[in-house]
């Protein structure tokens, strides 16, 4: 009887473990799709949350990105509704858990934060009615930018098994962050570069039609954006324009 007992609580124990590992494949594909789509940043870190709540039976979950100036954490998505937790203060880096776990780019498991010297906000955590706490940080080459939270409603041990789920999101969820940051990276390098462009040929049209030097072509440029508060390129632009206009009506 005790053998069939056991036979029994083992399979149902396989079979758990066969759908969780099956929930986990579908949660890490929503993701890798949510990668490769025209979603903006912050559409994909908020659906990386609430998949990895799903999935992880989460009670909160929450990206925090690290300012590299000021170093510090601030909460950037979460899939929680609580205002207290989504308006709560940065943290410095090694400040709180979240800042233990970036400054050490290690993951830091805590198994109730209500009795955790180094947790911050227990006053927010006894609202929510939150007990244990995963966090894994979100690095790239090395680097850390941020780090992914979970929090559970009951104290709960957090298995290799799980933070090594965390670890693979957090790792895509930094590819998305990284590849944000290199596009806007790219896009002003592509605007600075068509500024320079529009100025310097802006620059040679005052220069012949005005008789003027270089450095007074430009002075007169800058003067111009300044007192009517617009940037360089739009003056250069509307320089260039004037002057094809003229051109057409010759």
């Amino acid at each position: 009887m005790d053998q069939k007992n056991n036979n029994r609580e083992e399979k149902l124990d396989s079979e758990e473990k066969f759908e969780s590992a099956k929930d986990v494949i579908e949660a890490l594909s929503k993701i890798g799709e949510a990668i490769t789509s025209d979603l903006y940043l912050e559409d994909i870190l908020k659906l990386i949350v609430t998949v990895t709540a799903e999935v992880m039976k989460s009670k909160i979950c929450s990206i925090m990105l690290l300012d590299p100036k000021k170093q510090e954490l601030t909460i950037k998505a979460t899939q929680s509704i609580s205002r207290e937790y989504i308006n709560k203060n940065p943290l410095k880096l090694g400040e709180g858990i979240a800042g233990k776990a970036a400054l050490e780019n290690k993951p830091v498991a805590v198994y109730n934060v209500l009795e955790d010297e180094v947790y911050k906000y227990k006053d927010i955590a006894r609202k929510e009615g939150l007990a244990s706490l995963l966090c894994v940080p979100l690095h790239v080459k090395g680097k850390v930018i941020g780090v992914l939270n979970v929090y559970t409603s009951r104290p709960h041990h957090f298995s290799e098994y799980e933070i090594n789920i965390l670890r693979t999101v957090a790792d895509q969820a930094a590819i998305v962050i990284e590849n944000a940051r290199l596009m806007v990276e790219s896009k002003l390098i592509r605007e600075e570069l068509e500024t320079r462009k529009a100025v310097e040929r802006a620059k040679g049209i005052l220069m012949k039609e005005q008789n003027l030097t270089e450095e007074e072509a430009f002075r007169k440029i800058q003067k111009f954006a300044m007192d009517n508060r617009k940037s360089m390129r739009e003056v250069a632009e509307a320089i260039i324009l004037s002057h094809q206009m003229k051109k057409m009506c010759k």
